[in-house]
């Protein structure tokens, strides 16, 4: 298993051009750690109108300056929003092969489909976006290795052109697919892309059975969307290790995972009560970002109610204490975080020991978001230094004894 980074470009309580611009200085930084630590990718998100949550509105421009400060560490866009009213696929082409070529071949694709309230800023058409990944998929290899292309389907037209410049990578770079459902992990099979989940407080064992679908679909690929094949499967989750216990306390982590868990609804325009109902029954809360007018049919209870029952869970009592502006402790928020097995937050040994959940289910690439709600700078430095030196050698020879046996 290898060990990613995954970025929001996010930092709790920013407001003033100054903070914005110190936290994307920290951002290229902590990639600099990141290459000297040996991971092999540093992805990158997109989103648009989500102050706090994410400054990450244009990752291609940070993936540049990310690829001209960094040596040997992978670039990768994951996702870029595949609608066709947020990104035509011409112009992620021709961007995404300027990204390989700057970067001297260390560039990685991923698709996304988006949703909630991104598709309200820009005017997507959810009955149309599903599809509109796929033929994105389909397209933008094409783009980058044939001589001419056109396209001409109900969703896009495009004359045959000459389009360029061309990926240094030959054929081109690896493509992937975000995914949240089983339909969507199975789609990521299907096409012979990579697949990236995320787990978001949601047990491992949903993670397998998601990996499942995209294996299931793997095999039913008969022609991959690309020029070759891409069947690995990478899991985004919040990581923060540690010196110690005490220290993973101290650093606020799993403080700011509930914040980001949190905030995302605020941030992607989705009811609460929904957004808890997914956490309750061990789904991807990422699964209810759907459109306004199916959020709306999909809301029944009162979305503001922040009481908590006797017998709540632990999570969701916390997330309603925050969302209604109470305290809540480094302390509780560790000792509530520390038992879910998706969540990896402590020291050496406790990451180390969730990580390898992640391996047995069959991850290929542990994408860990590192840089999230207030973890400072320098802990997310020395969690980046810490998991060089103590996780990705170890599960680097766990890989390596597997393919020798």
């Amino acid at each position: 298993m290898k060990f990613d980074i995954f970025c929001e470009i996010q930092r709790a309580d920013i407001s003033t051009p100054e903070e914005e611009r110190a936290l994307l200085a920290d951002t290229v930084e902590e990639a600099r750690a990141a290459d000297r630590a040996g991971f092999d990718t540093w992805w990158q998100v997109e989103h648009h109108g989500a102050p706090e949550f994410s400054y990450s509105a244009a990752p291609e421009l940070v993936l540049t300056a990310i690829a001209m400060n960094t040596k040997r560490l992978r670039v990768g866009h994951a996702g870029v929003l595949a609608p066709f009213r947020i990104n035509g696929p011409l112009r992620v082409a021709e961007r995404g092969a300027t990204l390989d070529i700057f970067s001297g071949g260390r560039f990685e694709l991923g698709l996304a489909k988006s949703g909630g309230k991104e598709w309200e800023t820009f005017g997507v058409d959810p009955e149309t976006a599903r599809d509109e990944l796929k033929e994105a998929i389909q397209m933008i290899p094409q783009i980058w290795t044939e001589k001419t292309f056109g396209w001409d389907s109900k969703l896009f037209k495009m004359p045959e052109r000459e389009i360029v410049p061309r990926p240094l990578q030959k054929p081109h770079p690896r493509l992937w697919q975000t995914a949240s459902s089983p339909d969507s992990f199975r789609m990521a099979g299907e096409l012979g892309v990579g697949v990236l989940g995320t787990t978001l407080l949601s047990p491992v064992s949903l993670m397998k059975s998601l990996l499942d679908e995209y294996d299931a679909g793997f095999a039913a690929c008969k022609k991959p969307a690309g020029r070759l094949a891409n069947r690995q499967k990478g899991v985004f989750t919040f990581v923060h290790v540690a010196e110690s216990r005490k220290a993973a306390i101290a650093s606020g982590a799993a403080w700011s995972a509930l914040w980001y868990v949190h905030f995302a609804p605020i941030a992607f325009k989705v009811p609460r009560n929904i957004w808890y109902d997914a956490i309750r029954a061990g789904m991807n809360p990422h699964l209810v970002r759907k459109s306004a007018q199916e959020i709306a049919a999909l809301s029944g209870a009162d979305p503001t109610s922040l009481d908590i029952a006797a017998d709540e869970i632990p999570v969701i009592a916390l997330l309603k204490r925050m969302a209604k502006g109470d305290n809540v402790s480094n302390e509780e928020a560790h000792e509530t975080l520390e038992g879910l097995d998706s969540v990896i937050i402590g020291d050496v040994d406790h990451c180390r020991g969730k990580a390898a959940k992640y391996q047995a289910i069959g991850t290929d690439r542990l994408l860990c978001l590192m840089q999230f709600g207030a973890v400072p700078h320098e802990a997310v430095k020395t969690s980046i230094r810490l998991a060089g030196e103590h996780l990705i050698p170890h599960f680097a020879q766990a890989r390596e004894a597997m393919s020798v046996g």
